[in-house]
């Protein structure tokens, strides 16, 4: 029988795993940006076609969201996220086994499959068990941060040391023992699922609702084309413009891990921020800080064009938790783990589009210095959507806590 109401040290295990579940949605998805550059040495192949082996990941990383998402209302949010976890690693080792191009396609689009679960169940399931949303989304935020910045160095140091094979088979293990360790808990009731939120929120009107949709889905459709291009690209762009710092795949990762390390801690102070201000607000300021920004990586080069890539980073991933405090807020909590898998349709399937421009513009130009000017497009789209919004009240009037 699902208890009423969640223990401490049960909602502490749920925001563990979720976070954990989290990071490893971005690190498996990751891997193969930094592998690449092995595989094209020891292949001898060329960047732009191996780079198109991702594209079928990225679109069933958003494709498998919507039922993923279902699944996870109608049956089991704990039960998805143990499917996720041992799925995914088994995927994980499956394409470290990969002999060819066409294998490592296969086993990157099981990856992207087994990944969709986490952000339409997980991020549904914290929601609900969460006393202050905003923080736990930004708590959140950070291990889902810690695994994009993980994925370059694990990637190139495991490839680097013992061959690109290493990269996915390693890390597809460990996923599997900690899924292991969670059916376990699920099965002597330490983890278990919460029929009702925990904190729950007035509902919005029939109009406001509405209106969010359409402007979240222009907004979230922009926000994704941005990160998932640049956590694509930034390897390569890094190997072109930074590669007087280091000279290795590792060094590269290296530096991608710096810029997502640092990017990390700003989605913690998001989501303190949208516990404190209108969601709104937190939201409209991300987008519009992030142009500048992206604009200026376009002329640096060397240690500068790394510090202004984690800003850049940093602007995109600060405005997350706000982001999906909004979904929330505008969504009836039976059709939660729906409406995260509908955004996440955007921001990871069809922003694959975006991941795509990264091969395109590199080959017709010979460098991603258009793949930035796009992406400062993408953010003044953003910005101007946000002002769209429903006004939204300081949380410390929208909050009231659970009875």
């Amino acid at each position: 029988m699902t208890p009423a109401a969640p223990t401490a040290p049960s909602t502490q295990l749920g925001l563990a795993f979720s976070s954990v579940a989290h990071s490893f949605s971005h690190l498996f998805t990751l891997l193969y940006a930094t592998v690449i550059l092995s595989v094209e040495k020891e292949w001898g192949l060329p960047y732009d076609e191996l780079a198109w082996a991702s594209i079928p990941l990225f679109v069933m990383f958003g494709a498998g969201a919507i039922p993923a998402g279902w699944l996870g209302d109608r049956w089991s949010a704990p039960g998805m996220i143990a499917v996720f976890f041992i799925g995914l690693g088994a995927a994980s080792i499956a394409t470290g086994f990969a002999t060819n191009l066409t294998g490592i396609t296969i086993g990157l689009t099981l990856i992207g499959l087994f990944a969709s679960i986490y952000h339409p169940v997980g991020i549904a399931w914290l929601v609900r068990n969460a006393a202050n949303r905003g923080r736990a989304l930004g708590i959140n935020g950070i291990f889902g941060s810690l695994g994009t910045a993980a994925a370059a160095v694990i990637a190139g140091f495991l490839a680097d040391r013992y061959g690109w094979q290493a990269a996915f088979i390693v890390p597809g293990a460990v996923s599997i023992l900690v899924g292991i360790v969670f059916v376990a808990l699920m099965r002597t009731g330490r983890i278990f699922d919460l029929p009702h939120d925990l904190a729950p929120t007035p509902p919005p009107s029939r109009g406001d609702v509405r209106r969010a949709f359409w402007v979240l889905s222009v907004t979230m459709l922009m926000a994704g084309l941005i990160f998932q291009s640049t956590s694509v690209g930034l390897p390569k762009l890094f190997e072109d413009r930074a590669g007087g710092l280091v000279d290795s795949t590792f060094g590269i990762g290296l530096l991608v891990s710096a810029v997502y390390l640092v990017s990390a801690l700003t989605q913690y102070l998001g989501g303190e921020l949208a516990d404190r201000y209108p969601a709104r607000t937190v939201y409209l300021v991300a987008q519009l800080l992030q142009i500048p920004a992206i604009l200026l990586a376009v002329f640096l080069s060397g240690s500068a064009l790394v510090g202004v890539a984690a800003i850049m980073v940093s602007f995109n991933v600060v405005g997350q938790p706000a982001e999906n405090s909004l979904l929330a807020h505008y969504t009836p909590p039976a059709w939660r783990g729906r409406a995260f898998g509908a955004k996440f349709v955007l921001t990871l399937g069809v922003s694959s589009l975006g991941v795509s421009l990264v091969p395109i513009i590199h080959r017709l130009t010979g460098s991603l210095d258009g793949l930035l000017m796009v992406l400062a497009i993408f953010a003044g789209i953003a910005a101007l959507f946000c002002l769209m919004l429903p006004a939204d009240r300081p949380a410390s009037e929208a909050v009231q806590p659970a009875e």
